[in-house]
């Protein structure tokens, strides 16, 4: 497993869309190796992160709740990773 992607199932509050989409996307990176886009790799990743997103979502409503949430908060819920992406993206 890639240490990369975090446990959603049993968060409080659920897993947003967005926190969702973030786990298939680094899943893509690492089973295709693809770390930056190319008009050749966009579209063929792209119908791969929405196929895994849509994937990963049914499977999380269909499980049961966990009894106990995960150790770990995904990345999008750590303040620094947000700072980041908010400096990124004025950038």
């Amino acid at each position: 497993m890639c240490r990369n992607i975090t446990t959603l199932r049993g968060l409080q509050p659920h897993a947003t869309d967005e926190e969702i989409e973030a786990a298939a996307r680094q899943y893509v990176r690492k089973v295709t190796g693809v770390q930056s886009l190319s008009d050749k790799t966009r579209e063929p990743f792209e119908a791969a992160v929405a196929e895994i997103t849509a994937i990963t979502t049914r499977l999380l409503a269909e499980l049961p709740e966990r009894k106990q949430p995960p150790k770990n908060d995904p990345p999008l819920r750590r303040p620094e990773v947000r700072a980041r992406m908010a400096a990124r993206s004025q950038a």
